[in-house]
């Protein structure tokens, strides 16, 4: 009886952190939102407002390079601004980096200092030809959701958004994200699913940026593609909103991936300790991992207190060591 209420007690412990965690995000993206008439973001829509010329020339050379085409802008468009103009650069740098090993300058922010030092060459061609094949395979995928996306709105509008609408797709985007995200990852680790399509991620434990596209084929569009585009699906996001939201993802999960805790990058923390445990962060903001209580193994370690917003240039393993080693056998003690 007593384990049995000890047990509904921290179910209800863990719904109200997850309920606080996700009030707190949520909270926090209400206030800024009801906050549109404050003096600050005044004066961010009026940047927003005085930039609109070069934002709509952006938007205009991106369609008369796309032939003024709406299904070349959606699926082609989408491919080169995520992968030809963020994705590969950004992973490029990553892979010298991985490459150089101790020698790289930025080797003291690794978070498993043990692992892929330097990486493994032969490992790296692979994951490449894989992603790559991924890529071309959202290609088609793109090209389905494009009579939903133009049925849904005006997606391709020669009148941009504005900041504040920007925002909210913006807000909802991430939420859907967090959802969506959780829910088809704890399916893909499920046994009678994990040996056939999620395993393959998972052969790296110890990840690389390039890993962040290295799935299984379902996997890439069940758990990758779909989550990021829901948002934009929902609220009906303009063109431009749709691009600097992949943009945001995109970049958010190579650096998670990339094995580095950098200075003013989001924490890899959480995700590292996943490929490393696979039973633990299955989710992208944390929320849904309090409330299902998969992350209790985490939230004992050392990876947990580092797992936050680095500020300074001091690697975050200054900040919080690990522990001294227990000796398996009596430590001899020399005097001095």
């Amino acid at each position: 009886m007593i384990p049995r209420l000890i047990e509904k007690a921290g179910r209800i412990a863990r719904s109200l952190d997850s309920v606080r965690s996700a009030a707190i995000m949520i909270g926090s993206s209400l206030i800024i939102l009801a906050c549109m008439h404050n003096s600050f973001t005044w004066h961010l829509q009026q940047f927003w407002g005085s930039s609109k010329n070069f934002w709509e020339t952006v938007w205009y050379t991106c369609q008369w390079l796309c032939g003024r085409n709406n299904f070349v802008t959606f699926v082609f468009g989408s491919q080169v601004i995520t992968a030809v103009l963020l994705f590969w650069p950004l992973n490029a740098f990553l892979m010298y980096t991985d490459l150089r090993g101790k020698d790289s300058v930025l080797y003291k922010f690794k978070v498993q200092a043990d692992k892929n030092v330097p990486v493994d060459k032969a490992r790296l061609k692979e994951a490449c030809l894989v992603v790559l094949f991924n890529q071309v395979f959202s290609i088609p995928i793109t090209a389905v959701l494009y009579p939903l996306m133009v049925k849904r709105a005006n997606i391709f509008s020669s009148q941009l958004p504005t900041f504040q609408r920007v925002l909210l797709d913006l807000v909802v985007s991430v939420i859907a994200v967090e959802f969506a995200f959780y829910y088809s990852h704890r399916f893909l680790h499920h046994p009678s699913v994990y040996k056939w399509i999620h395993k393959k991620h998972h052969q790296w434990t110890a990840p690389v940026g390039i890993i962040s596209l290295y799935a299984h084929p379902i996997e890439h569009v069940l758990s990758n593609f779909l989550p990021v585009a829901l948002g934009p699906m929902i609220m009906g996001s303009h063109m431009m909103t749709t691009w600097l939201w992949f943009l945001l993802a995109i970049f958010t999960t190579v650096i998670v991936h990339s094995g580095y805790h950098l200075p003013l990058m989001p924490s890899p923390e959480a995700h590292d300790f996943h490929h490393l445990k696979f039973t633990n962060n299955y989710g992208v903001l944390g929320f849904l991992d309090r409330l299902h209580n998969t992350d209790n193994l985490f939230r004992e370690t050392k990876q947990f207190q580092r797992h936050i917003f680095l500020f300074g240039i001091s690697p975050i393993t200054e900040s919080f060591p690990d522990d001294p080693k227990l000796c398996n056998s009596p430590c001899k003690q020399f005097d001095e």
